[in-house]
């Protein structure tokens, strides 16, 4: 193997994707934690929205503004779930095309 191989392996990061229910809102520590080991967070809320949807509410904003801080990126997958992603990950939405009316003859 060559050195700038090797060197290009030991500079890349890597990420695991974990898949973590949202049980209590103490788990949030947990879920910052994981993405500042640079992990993908796929996050069902239901078990705490059966419970709490604020405490839902409240968690999503937290984890939402933590994720800005350290640059990365947050997304809905539907009612149920969230994905984070650390810095080096973006999340690829579709682009918003605004439709143009026809004119019409007046």
């Amino acid at each position: 193997m060559s050195t700038q191989k090797r060197e290009n392996e030991k500079t890349e990061k890597k990420a695991t994707l974990k898949a973590l229910p949202l049980r209590i809102l103490a788990d949030v520590e947990l879920i910052k934690h994981e993405l500042k080991l640079g992990n993908i967070i796929i996050l069902k809320i239901t078990p705490l929205a059966r419970k709490n949807i604020e405490d839902v509410k409240n968690a999503v904003d937290d984890l939402a503004a933590f994720t800005k801080s350290i640059g990365g990126d947050i997304a809905s997958l539907g009612e149920e779930r969230v994905v984070i992603v650390p810095d080096f990950i973006k999340i690829w939405r579709p682009e918003t095309v605004v439709s143009k009316k026809a004119p019409t003859a007046a």
